[in-house]
């Protein structure tokens, strides 16, 4: 359903089904029960300064009783945001795609507390193309390449290599073969969260040993929360890993014993990579959520999640051409050349 509202400060309008009974009189009594504890007053002005909408663009006033729209359109108030220090890099832009690197930290949409310090968002500030959306994202923690459509009239040519799944991705992830502070080499992630198990670093490096390999397990998203879990059952998660070099970290964890691993899903399940390689006790370096979870994982600049989105590739469908991207970014953690 589009909106009645451009976009305004990249941010798109907000969308808000109505109950369809209750005992209020007004749209506006409504809003005040369900939201005037934040803002009281700025929702009444949205009514008088008409930035309330319903479908077709029709105004809400105070008296708009309730019954006569289903949904409505309003701008949210945006938060006081602290600016993160990164940039995404455009590496390509054509009158169907813009492609980008995101740096580590920067959320791909806005969400939460983080709004205007988003790709999505500050891309549509800097390009002027508030039609962009993007076609896949990555998590805040990750980076590297993502997609995004500009034109909406062929968007869905593009998003339908992503449900048939004829987009190739290669990541690139550092993982740690000695124990270190903050590291958790070795532990394993098994089923429904279980970590018991523990590898040596001697295992770990025989593990290395018979890569490349396939790895699969079953995952579930976990309702209401950022984070997926192991499962027994049949797979539907698998990575190909290899291992691209070993070597001393000269990075946050410097001269820690570390495997620059080289990944390539082959499908798409939330933090597949994260658990996968948890799963077999090589935790990603700095990884927040996997094997276990943190108590606090507040920003640390200087301890970045060690996974990149480094290469995308796939068959244009509106020009048949090959397509490939990479990312200009490396992880600081990778073993010393």
């Amino acid at each position: 359903m589009a909106s009645p509202l451009p976009v305004r400060n990249g941010v798109n309008a907000t969308r808000l089904h109505l109950p369809r009974t209750g005992p209020w009189d007004t749209v506006a009594q409504y809003l005040l029960e369900r939201f005037g504890h934040v803002d009281p007053e700025g929702i009444l002005r949205r009514f008088d300064d008409g930035e309330i909408v319903g479908i077709g663009g029709v105004k809400l006033d105070r008296q708009t009783p309730m019954g006569e729209h289903e949904f409505i359109w309003y701008y949210r108030s945006l938060p006081v945001e602290t600016p993160i220090p990164f940039e995404a890099k455009i590496l390509h832009q054509d009158e169907h795609l813009l492609v980008v690197d995101k740096p580590h930290f920067l959320p791909t949409t806005p969400g939460g507390k983080f709004i205007q310090e988003s790709v999505l968002v500050r891309l549509r500030n800097q390009t002027g193309i508030d039609d962009l959306v993007p076609m896949h994202r990555l998590d805040r923690a990750t980076a590297g390449v993502i997609l995004f459509a500009v034109n909406p009239e062929t968007r869905g040519a593009y998003q339908m290599l992503f449900e048939r799944r004829e987009i190739a991705k290669r990541y690139k992830a550092v993982v740690a073969l000695a124990p270190g502070d903050g590291l958790e080499t070795g532990v394993v992630l098994q089923a429904n969260g279980e970590h018991s198990q523990q590898r040596t670093s001697e295992e770990l490096r025989a593990l290395l040993a018979g890569m490349p390999m396939t790895y699969e397990n079953r995952m579930s998203k976990v309702k209401g929360q950022l984070r997926s879990i192991v499962e027994d059952g049949e797979p539907n998660a698998q990575t190909l890993i290899s291992v691209e070099a070993i070597g001393r970290s000269a990075g946050f964890h410097a001269g820690t014993e570390v495997a620059l691993m080289d990944l390539e899903p082959h499908s798409g399940k939330t933090h597949q990579l994260r658990i996968h390689l948890a799963s077999l006790g090589l935790g990603i370096v700095n990884d927040a959520f996997y094997p276990r979870l943190w108590d606090l994982a507040p920003d640390d600049y200087d301890r970045p999640l060690q996974l990149l989105a480094h290469t995308i590739s796939f068959t244009d469908p509106i020009t048949g051409a090959a397509r490939s991207f990479s990312s200009a970014q490396s992880l600081r953690e990778a073993p010393a050349a």
